[in-house]
Order: structure tokens, then sequence, then C-alpha cells
């Protein structure tokens, strides 16, 4: 009878176990991923974190990520439903930002059109002025506003988005009228910024991560964030703390197009949800400052109706959406 040494017995397992056509489960995805904004904002940074980690940990052989700027994302939404439509292998980010933009452009594709699959990240807002503006903290922009609200001009994302949100509800909390916010929206970071620094508005709205560089070299000066708490390590004030009750905090999320299988929204929340458990995604987390937020597609589907109610209830209780 012939002994087959144990090195032997090995290498022919490990041939066996070669030869076994993978799962579909271990078998590498190609994934597209649309950013609905323009290049670096945080929809942006967000798709291509998705991309870095998904590649980085093995979960998927190739991420392409794209951007459809425009309307708060009303534009990518329209040609992700109906140009992606039972695709289950393109995803799309969105979050706060498009609930109260699709409510303000009365737009005719709506959230319920996707396929809810994840919410990945929350982010405070911090408010920005230039380093050579002689407003130095939250009471000075309060005395700003109140004194000439039309002449304080707010740099932020897409209008209806929670920098909107967060302009007029600093508007509101010292008793101005929020209606009267002189709001400029932007379809990317890299606009508002420039807008920002060459003090061409006077302050600039967006999440803490997106202005962090600047706030660091001191080319802008963070007046609060708005966080209930101060942060480890942070260096700005809360709002809170300076008298003007204000927290919010900004989600970011991922859906898939209309019209998939079951079996295709199972694969991409499992995929998704393994993303956000890889080393390679909580090193991006801790590097942007983004909070861990996750919520699994039947949790995160439950959460965006309550949240499309709470965020129209804000929009209308501010005038920026008529009753």
């Amino acid at each position: 009878m012939l002994r087959l040494s144990t090195p032997i017995l090995g290498a022919i397992a490990a041939i066996a176990t070669a030869l076994t056509p993978a799962s579909p489960q271990a078998q590498q995805l190609e994934l597209k991923i649309m950013a609905p904004a323009a290049p670096g904002g945080g929809w942006d940074q967000t798709a291509r974190a998705m991309q870095q980690a998904l590649t980085a940990s093995g979960i998927a052989r190739s991420v392409q990520v794209t951007n459809v700027a425009g309307a708060g994302g009303s534009v990518g939404i329209a040609q992700f439903v109906n140009s992606a439509k039972g695709d289950g292998n393109q995803m799309m980010v969105n979050g706060f930002v498009m609930v109260g933009a699709l409510i303000m452009n009365k737009s005719q594709v709506t959230l319920d059109q996707v396929t809810p699959i994840a919410r990945l990240t929350e982010e405070v807002q911090v408010i920005v002025v230039p380093a050579s503006s002689p407003i130095k903290d939250a009471k000075d922009l309060a005395d700003a506003i109140k004194a000439d609200i039309g002449k304080v001009r707010f740099a932020g994302g897409s209008a209806g988005g929670v920098d909107h949100v967060m302009a007029a509800l600093f508007a509101n909390t010292i008793g101005a009228d929020a209606s009267k916010v002189n709001y400029i929206p932007f379809s990317g970071g890299g606009e508002s910024l420039a807008a920002i620094l060459g003090a061409k508005v006077t302050a600039g709205i967006s999440g803490l991560s997106e202005y962090d560089g600047q706030i660091k070299s001191g080319k802008l000066r963070a007046i609060g964030v708005s966080s209930p708490k101060r942060i480890p390590g942070i260096d700005i004030p809360t709002f809170k703390e300076q008298g003007i009750d204000l927290v919010l905090a900004n989600w970011r999320s991922v859906v898939a197009p209309p019209g998939i299988t079951a079996e295709q929204r199972k694969s991409l929340t499992a995929t998704v949800e393994k993303m956000t458990k890889s080393q390679a995604w909580q090193d991006i987390l801790k590097q942007k400052g983004w909070d861990d937020a996750y919520l699994g597609d039947e949790e995160f589907a439950k959460f965006l109706k309550s949240e499309n109610e709470r965020v129209t209830a804000v929009l209308k209780s501010v005038g920026l959406v008529k009753s």
C-alpha cells in the first residue's frame, strides 16, 4: 500500500482547494460608486474612502468612482435611478444634504426610489471665517447677523443641505429671521473653500474634516463646532458653550439602484458591512475624523424615512420650505 508523506498530502490538499470553484460571496467584485457632487466635497471623499477601503482590504477587485454634480444631488440621483436600474454592482453615496435638497427642489425623483444599503458615518459641522476676518467667535457672528443679516454671506454646500440648514438654525437660535439668511450654495468643497479664503463670503459651513487642514495651517479660523461637547484633541469651542444652543450632525450613507433583486441587495449590504469592519475603513475614519454610524439596510431604511420627515419639518420651521 502506497503511503504519502504529510508534506505531499498537504500539497495535494492545497491543489484541491485551489481548483475548487470560489463561491459567489468569495469572488471579488467590480463596483461603481457615484458621488452626486463635484470633487472635493464630503460625498466625493466618502466615495473615494470606500474605494480605498474596499480595494485595500481585498473585498473588491476594482471600484470606479464617478462624479455627477448639481442641485444637491438631484441631478445625480435622477441619472442613477434611470441609468443604473437593476444593476447590482452600482451604488451611490448620499446623506443629509440630499434629503433637504430633494425637498427644496421639489424633485420628481426621490429617495423612495433607491434601495437603502447602509448609513456609514456622522460628522459634526464647523463654521469658519478667513484668518483676516474681524469675527473672532460665535458671538461676533451673531452680532453681525443681528446688525444686518443680509450682509453676512454664508458659503456651503447645496441649497437645503446640512450647511444651509445650519446657517438657518444659527440665525433662528439667536432670534434672527432665518428665512432672510444670505446663503450661497456651491456644488463642491473646493469652490466654497476658494470663496472663503478669498474673503468673497463672510463665513463658511461644512464638515470639520473638510476644513481641518486650513484650520490647522492658520488660513481659516474656526468659530464653533456643532457637537454637544468638545471633541477630544480638537481645540475648537462648541456653540453651546458660547451660549448658542446649536447641535447638528451630518450623516452620509450609500444606496443601490431601484430594481435590484433581494439577493443583490443582500450581497451589497454584506459587502459594505464587511468594509466597515475592515482595518482600512477604521483607519480612514480616524484620519478623516468621521464617527462610525453604521446602520444596515433595514435599520437604515427606517432611519431614512424618519429623517425625511424631520428635515421637512426643520426646513418648514426656518422658512426654507412653504407649508
